[in-house]
């Protein structure tokens, strides 16, 4: 399944978590903050999904796993 937010299409090597009920429920949760990520409490831009955390992570070549709400997976690949 491709990754997809806001729109836009995320990395080859990033996926959805494959728990098809955890995304459904992360992904409610992220509407009703209005796009931030339900995991942090500060609504700032940095924290509108994916996180700034994870957009670092992404660029990584050497990064390989979850974002920190674990709705993204990112491989190394």
């Amino acid at each position: 399944m491709k990754a997809v937010w806001g729109g836009e299409e995320l990395p080859e090597n990033v996926k959805l978590n494959p728990d098809a009920d955890f995304v459904a429920r992360l992904e409610s949760a992220l509407e009703m903050r209005g796009g931030y990520c339900p995991c942090r409490l500060q609504r700032i831009p940095e924290n509108v999904c994916p996180c700034a955390e994870f957009r670092g992570q992404m660029a990584d070549p050497a990064y390989e796993g979850f974002c920190h709400c674990r709705l993204y997976w990112k491989s190394k690949v």
